[in-house]
């Protein structure tokens, strides 16, 4: 059952995005990209107010650098598809698991971005959670 509503179209945008965001970091990394992605849809807080549908989430403005390159715009593959679908399922892993923000950094982490306090590290992207009395629809269960 999938935690936020998602035609076959918003899969196949949802893993355009796996692919264009987090291909160097493999099907863990993607997966992690679909569990960033999602918590912004589901947890309406922070920047993300008003964003419910995964396209809204995907085409916020300045959201997603990997938007404005031609990568992004290739059809996916069968394998994004999946990884987009276990996402939109729910299924979240750590450190993505209730974050909102992920960057690559050139160097270490910064311990907060955009005020959130960094939660760990997956191969070379950061990973930032709000707290609860911020965002406590990340931390609802589903």
């Amino acid at each position: 059952m999938a935690v936020v509503k998602a035609r076959e179209q918003d899969i196949d945008l949802l893993a355009r995005l796996l692919r264009a965001e987090a291909e160097g970091e493999g099907q863990q990394g993607m997966l992690m990209v679909g569990n960033v992605g999602i918590n912004r849809v589901r947890g309406n807080c922070s920047d993300f107010i008003g964003i419910r549908t995964i396209p809204e989430m995907i085409y916020q403005p300045h959201a997603f650098e990997a938007v404005q390159k031609g990568y992004f715009y290739q059809r996916p593959r069968e394998v994004e598809r999946r990884l987009a679908r276990r996402a939109v399922r729910g299924e979240r892993i750590w450190p993505a698991k209730f974050a909102l923000w992920y960057f690559r950094p050139p160097g270490d982490c910064p311990a907060t971005w955009y005020n959130q306090p960094l939660v760990g590290r997956f191969k070379l992207h950061c990973f930032y959670e709000p707290t609860a009395e911020e965002c406590e629809n990340i931390y609802n269960t589903f």
